[in-house]
């Protein structure tokens, strides 16, 4: 793709301008496609999607600018270089607040022109270029269906490679969204039992009145309905891994009966004497501050203690927003992919957008938004309208008054602050709610506590 020749598509009514054009731009590397009728033209430019188009303004049937009107739409990544006879300010400005790259007066001054597409040329070379480094750069900084090379990811990285050989029992926190189904796959992928059951069980999303028997089975009769033996998780999970999600939700009966299966890898199904011995290891996950649960007493501290002695944290994705354009562009190829549709990537101001947004639901919200985004977009390149709604109506202040003249670690600091009132002071929730650590929220608090 990156020498691939790059298409130049010129639409105007005078065919001696045309010939000027052709003769002026003929070069390697550029496919110079001619038009005299500004509705072919539109049609040829959605059959070729050219990168670079000559648009002459005053042309009948059409003109210039509802030409260009048009071919924004359907590709915004297009440059538009309009030509006219009659210039005027007013024409020009509108033109280029109509998405028009640049504006020529005709006669044409050929030099002007040349130095201007050469200019162009030079800049769609570069971004094919940075595609092919950008995929280059994802291919080296994936981790078992992982993308990051933020300082954080890769220190979450380097423990996983470390503690899956050999754990039994590993505790993964972190905010929801952020990746930790993808964490216990990685650890299952890289144990010894990795040919094993993976196991996944979401203790949030079972009734408390049978977690038992989801997790250890239960024999006929041993409750009303056990019409026949079942085999609980564990058992499924036997010489493999049990992926436990939520594990902060699980009643604290049940904590109980976990924490005696954690130390002893003994099952009993519920209503029977027999213990079954499982060869297990277990992966549990967490939103929750699984420490302060146990002060509150909502969750058994003996059974804190047995899993985490290895515990793998998961950033918030705005604690390693280094890591955004790599995780962008996955999911732009990932669900082009998908799709059946040639998605090259983002415009400059739909990508200026997506990497100022705070990102509350993390990973898995820039997953559904850019999966929408392609969905939803015909063009070769995902613009702002192709956005969820309330991504394309975030704006930013027109008042420069409106942000203080402060750094961004004060504005985090005031941020914190505002959450913390919020939540009537209690700093765990407000730790929960920011997708942070209880230590980072002290040390955004620092300043202000001093």
């Amino acid at each position: 793709m990156a020498d691939s020749p790059i298409t130049l598509l010129a639409i105007d009514d005078d065919p001696q301008s045309l010939e000027l054009v052709t003769a002026a731009l003929e070069q390697d590397g550029l496919e110079i496609l001619v038009e005299n009728d500004p509705l072919a033209g539109i049609e040829t430019a959605k059959r070729r999607r050219p990168a670079i188009v000559l648009l002459d303004l005053v042309m009948p049937q059409l003109s210039g600018l509802e030409v260009l009107d048009q071919l924004v739409r359907f590709d915004p990544a297009v440059d538009v270089l309009l030509m006219t006879s009659h210039y005027s300010t007013e024409s020009a400005v509108q033109a280029i607040q109509r998405g028009a790259a640049d504006y020529f007066n005709k006669p044409i001054d050929v030099a002007r022109l040349q130095d201007r597409v050469g200019g162009l040329l030079a800049q769609i070379r570069r971004r094919r270029q940075t595609k092919v480094l950008d995929q280059q750069l994802l291919e080296a900084n994936c981790f078992e269906g992982m993308i990051g090379r933020s300082p954080l990811m890769l220190e979450a990285f380097a423990r996983i490679r470390r503690v899956a050989p050999h754990f039994r029992s590993v505790l993964i926190t972190g905010p929801s969204g952020a990746g930790k189904e993808l964490v216990a796959k990685a650890l299952h992928r890289l144990t010894p039992v990795a040919t094993g059951p993976h196991i996944a069980c979401n203790c949030a999303a079972i009734p408390e009145n049978l977690v038992e028997s989801e997790l250890f089975g239960h024999v006929r009769g041993a409750f009303t309905g056990a019409l026949q033996d079942k085999a609980g998780l564990f058992e499924h999970a036997h010489n493999g891994t049990l992926f436990l999600d939520e594990i902060g939700e699980m009643p604290l009966a049940t904590q109980a009966k976990l924490l005696r299966v954690v130390q002893s890898q003994e099952v009993q199904r519920v209503g029977s004497p027999a213990v079954r011995r499982m060869n297990v290891r277990i992966i549990a996950a967490t939103n929750r501050d699984l420490r302060a649960a146990t002060q509150q007493k909502s969750f058994r501290e003996d059974l804190y203690f047995r899993l985490s002695m290895v515990e793998i944290r998961m950033p918030a994705l705005a604690e390693r927003r280094e890591d955004i354009p790599l995780l962008l562009r996955h999911f732009v190829d990932y669900y082009a992919s998908q799709f059946g549709k040639t998605v090259e990537g983002l415009t400059r101001r739909a990508e200026a957008r997506l990497l100022r947004y705070a990102w509350p639901g993390n990973v898995r919200e820039m997953e559904n938004v850019i999966g929408y985004a392609c969905m939803m977009s015909d063009a070769g390149r995902i613009d702002l309208d192709h956005l969820p709604e309330h991504l394309q109506d975030e704006a930013p202040p027109t008042d420069a008054g409106a942000w203080p003249m402060v750094s961004i670690d004060e504005i985090s600091r005031i941020h914190a602050r505002k959450v913390l009132d919020l939540a009537g002071g209690d700093k765990v929730e407000a730790a929960r709610i920011l997708g942070v650590s209880r230590a980072t929220l002290y040390r955004l608090l620092a300043v202000q506590e001093d």
